[in-house]
């Protein structure tokens, strides 16, 4: 069943942020993960939740967003979101 990848990301530093972006989408492909939303608008219907950026990847299974999260490709480039922005992610099992 596929899982889903979703973070709140806050950057902190857009120029710094940049390089990451341009990486991160070969790495999340190479593991069979794409995009749902990727900092789109959006609207909080209920509670007083207020993310700034929000990111959705689906993958095939939780096991495989696992491997992608590990994976030497992705660490490699992790330290580049971390240091440019503030992140809460989670990833949940879909249907």
């Amino acid at each position: 069943m596929p899982a889903y990848f979703i973070a709140n990301i806050t950057v902190t530093n857009p120029e710094g942020i940049k390089e990451y972006q341009a990486l991160a989408p070969a790495t999340i492909e190479a593991y069979g993960g794409r995009y749902i939303v990727r900092g789109g608008a959006h609207e909080t219907l209920e509670g007083d939740w207020k993310p700034d950026r929000m990111v959705v990847l689906e993958f095939p299974d939780v096991e495989t967003a696992r491997t992608w999260y590990n994976s030497p490709e992705y660490q490699e480039i992790l330290p580049l979101r971390q240091d440019n922005s503030d992140g809460k992610i989670v990833l949940v099992e879909g249907l």
